[in-house]
């Protein structure tokens, strides 16, 4: 039982599009999951800097767009961290104050462009990593570009084990965002590269989300940790977009949470939480990988190399 490290997932929400707000919760959650629990990896939710814009329209139709929607997005954009930046620096600070390996969802700005990403911050090493979702869904499309292969980071990294203080426990670790869980062939990638805890960042509230990240779980053999964003309408401007501009209510729910971590055999092991902010925590036994790969290794003794090919097409250089 050497093998076992201590992960937490955080269910919370962006504060009102504020960086400086945000990044106070990130740390006292963070705190909080390594003073109570003992976490050594913590995964935070999709868009959780930068906030995720439920509702919103930007001012958008086919052909058009009017200029509250151009301040609406001039609002959103400077609420992004570029990468690196001082945010990323104080998430740095974070991880190395805490000793917690961080994985958390950000809306990056890069020139002109908004990408929905992951950054991986490691309390030694400091930024060591960022994902862009490769199709953002739906309207998201309007208001975040796509990334592209060169953000594919399956990163080894080495913990002490939390039953056996003094033991090394080396794992791998990736983060798909939202729907791209859905991408079959971007699963295949991190499955391929070896991945064991399969981060997934989201704003997916549906109950049908719980079927996917047991479906992932399961297929890949891996531990999943989904961390999906709590929001009411309290968490965002007050002039900001509802379901019901009618019928405002600080209590109303527009993002209901469901974060939860899954086994690689699909046990749950911490959630689903629901209708609240708050922090689960799992131990995570990576034997228990090798356990489930014993009958079923979907790109190793379970694929049919000579009937189906899988390839990565790797991205131009900058220079092409």
């Amino acid at each position: 039982m050497a093998n076992i490290i201590r992960a937490s997932v955080v269910q919370a929400a962006t504060v009102a599009y504020s960086l400086p707000d945000t990044l106070d919760k990130l740390e006292t959650l963070t705190r909080l999951a390594r003073e109570r629990d003992g976490a050594q990896l913590a995964v935070f939710p999709e868009a959780f800097i930068g906030g995720y814009p439920k509702m919103s329209t930007f001012g958008m139709v086919v052909g058009d767009r009017d200029p509250a929607g151009r301040d609406e997005f001039l609002r959103y954009a400077k609420a992004a961290i570029e990468i690196p930046s001082p945010a990323i620096s104080r998430i740095e600070q974070i991880s190395k104050d805490t000793n917690v390996f961080l994985v958390v969802g950000v809306i990056e700005r890069d020139n002109g462009t908004l990408y929905c990403t992951v950054v991986f911050v490691d309390p030694e090493q400091g930024y060591v990593a960022k994902h862009r979702k490769l199709v953002p869904t739906a309207m998201e499309r309007t208001i975040w570009g796509q990334g592209d292969g060169s953000t594919l980071p399956v990163l080894t990294k080495t913990f002490e084990s939390h039953s056996n203080p003094g033991i090394s426990v080396k794992t791998k670790l990736s983060a798909t965002i939202c729907w791209e869980n859905y991408m079959p062939l971007l699963r295949t990638y991190y499955y391929s590269q070896g991945t064991q805890i399969y981060c997934a960042p989201t704003v997916d509230a549906r109950p049908a989300w719980q079927h996917t990240m047991t479906h992932i779980a399961l297929e890949g053999r891996c531990f999943v940790l989904s961390a999906c964003q709590f929001a009411q309408e309290k968490h965002y401007p007050p002039d900001h977009a509802v379901a019901n501009a009618n019928a405002r209510d600080p209590d109303n729910v527009m993002i209901a949470g469901g974060s939860v971590i899954i086994n690689p055999l699909g046990k749950v092991l911490a959630g689903p939480l629901l209708n609240e902010e708050g922090v689960i925590t799992a131990d995570l036994d990576l034997d228990d990988v090798l356990r489930g790969k014993f009958d079923l290794d979907v790109t190793g003794h379970y694929a049919r190399n000579d009937v189906f090919e899988f390839k990565l097409r790797e991205p131009p250089s900058s220079g092409s």
